[in-house]
């Protein structure tokens, strides 16, 4: 069965190289490589040319976003199942295998992975970021779960979809940008019938790259994760309105709240009044030690004024 392994990519010229090296040398043998450059202005062209070369399938188009160049690769593909992968990250050489091997030919099932960190090209840093969710679950279930903290792990290369649930669920939404894996995953897992942890298929996650699409801060993108989370917690609840997935979902809104306060009043004053209809939240503020130690003594909210106003 042919795996389909779907780039998007935009300015990933230094990192490129490595992504699709990772991917050629997946130890599944039936595989295909599509890359979509979604109007790169750096090396990234030259950097194809080469790659094509050695059968990997490469797109062009004008600049239209990830979701658009994510769901152009799909449209392209030709596998019994997919895989998501960002041009910047990289994965395991057994990743694809193990991931087929684990849902032995299931078509109602997506397979997860082992993810963790590294900064840059230092892979010295890299270690596993083990989670509660790293194991078999029902797929509600999981979502409920990875998101109780609202610090869920959703970045694309972790998942191994089959065709069919991607033709039940949707493609990736274009009105979306920042953290737009969050919806297309909720939709994804909601249309499926279980989610099969594979160990020892590790996803190696670049972090902390200035020019990454998760690090905008432009009030496009703050409206992006708004309604990606907004879409996202609804596709849960529409499948279940129990008191966890209630404060789940109440858990990532308040933390949008936390995390861009005190800027754009709106988009917080209606998940305000959104998590109030769901029953409240018990999340915690995340920050530094000093800005706990602050928050005890006047309020989360006047000590993220004060963190913000000296800049950590």
């Amino acid at each position: 069965m042919r795996v389909s392994i779907c780039m998007p990519c935009f300015n990933a010229g230094p990192y490129l190289g490595d992504a699709l090296d990772a991917a050629l040398a997946q130890s599944w043998p039936d595989k295909e490589i599509i890359v979509v450059n979604d109007g790169s202005i750096d090396g990234t062209r030259a950097i194809l040319e080469r790659y094509a070369a050695r059968g990997v399938q490469v797109i062009h188009q004008e600049n239209c976003g990830q979701c658009t160049a994510a769901n152009r690769a799909f449209a392209e593909a030709t596998g019994d199942y997919i895989k998501f992968f960002d041009a910047d990250d990289l994965m395991s050489p057994n990743f694809i295998e193990l991931q087929m091997a684990r849902l032995n030919g299931r078509k109602d099932a997506v397979a997860s992975a082992e993810w963790g960190r590294f900064r840059e090209d230092n892979l010295s840093d890299f270690r596993l970021n083990p989670q509660s969710v790293w194991r078999d679950m029902e797929p509600t279930d999981w979502l409920v779960e990875a998101w109780a903290d609202a610090r869920p792990m959703m970045q694309c290369a972790l998942w191994l979809i089959p065709r069919e649930i991607l033709e039940k669920s949707g493609g990736w939404d274009r009105e979306l940008s920042l953290i737009n894996d969050f919806e297309f995953f909720a939709r994804v897992l909601c249309h499926s019938k279980g989610v099969l942890f594979t160990p020892g298929a590790t996803l190696y996650y670049r972090s902390d790259l200035k020019e990454s699409l998760s690090g905008q801060k432009s009030r496009k993108a703050v409206e992006s994760a708004f309604q990606s989370l907004w879409r996202g917690t609804c596709h849960l609840l529409e499948q279940r309105q129990d008191a966890k997935a209630r404060r789940s979902c109440a858990n990532v809104l308040q933390d949008f709240i936390y995390t861009y306060y005190p800027d754009h009043a709106d988009l917080r004053n209606q998940l305000e009044t959104r998590i109030e209809e769901l029953g409240g939240s018990d999340l915690p503020p995340d920050g530094p030690p000093r800005f706990h130690q602050l928050r005890r003594l006047v309020g989360w909210r006047l000590a993220r004024r004060i963190q913000r106003l000296v800049g950590h």
